[in-house]
């Protein structure tokens, strides 16, 4: 099923081909993304984008690396990668990527935060994005965070519902930490995940990992309104809308844990 095309329009989404994005796309507000949640929830691990290029669009941001290994995040224009021994390390610029969220993040002034579970801490997020589609960055002190990753995958992919399935979770307690992610609405669903989808880092890189769990004690939050998002579609990939199995897939792979 195509994406909506009013969607399209509101979203100010650019489709362009692997040339088009190796381009300088990267502008105040504009948000890069190569391929789709749909391309990954049908198992398109291989990338076709280096971590080199899609830096050159963005210095915030998320994603994974080819076969899935280990959950990707980028603060301040440094690419590391959490895996499921719970370590955290830089991310050759030459790897490639099937999946990747970045901005060069332009926020406005900070809104304190204090005390808020997971839950609440969402609702807050709500309240202060700017936009449909926005970029935030979390830094202080969280009681806990609930991290995850998966294992490397290797041909032929089992489909992502299933590697989720086999996810390794682990708990980080008073932490100094950044989190930084973005929000999609529900209509963008299987272009990105609808809602918040965060990652997290131990302040020390320790460790970090896919959000599925964020209680701040006291911190503060940075956030930037996308106002266009380009996204690099690898041959074979189409923007589309999830249907209510594919939706129902993918919020699986997004929240799932065992707490």
């Amino acid at each position: 099923m195509a994406i909506d095309p009013d969607l399209v329009r509101a979203l100010h989404i650019v489709a362009e081909d692997r040339r088009g994005a190796s381009s300088d796309a990267a502008g105040a507000h504009h948000l890069f993304q190569t391929s789709t949640v749909t391309a990954l929830m049908d198992a398109r691990y291989d990338g076709d984008m280096t971590i080199g290029e899609v830096l050159a669009h963005g210095d915030l941001g998320l994603g994974t690396l080819c076969g899935l290994d280990g959950e990707l995040i980028v603060v301040d224009g440094v690419a590391r990668v959490g895996r499921v021994d719970g370590t955290l390390a830089p991310v050759d610029p030459a790897t490639t990527t099937p999946f990747a969220v970045v901005t060069p993040f332009s926020p406005g002034a900070p809104t304190a935060l204090r005390s808020l579970a997971h839950d609440a801490l969402l609702v807050r997020l709500d309240a202060l994005a700017p936009a449909p589609v926005s970029a935030v960055r979390m830094e202080g002190r969280f009681d806990r965070l609930r991290l995850r990753s998966v294992p490397r995958q290797h041909p032929p992919y089992p489909p992502l519902d299933e590697v989720v399935q086999r996810q390794v979770e682990w708990d980080v307690t008073d932490v100094e930490a950044v989190v930084v992610g973005f929000r999609f609405p529900a209509e963008a669903t299987g272009l990105e995940v609808p809602g918040w989808h965060l990652h997290a880092m131990a302040r020390d890189a320790s460790t970090g990992g896919h959000v599925l769990v964020a209680d701040i004690a006291h911190g503060a939050a940075w956030l930037d309104a996308a106002d266009e998002v380009h996204v690099e579609l690898p041959p074979g990939v189409e923007l589309s809308t999830a249907d209510a199995t594919m939706r129902a897939g993918i919020e699986r792979a997004e929240t799932r844990h065992g707490d």
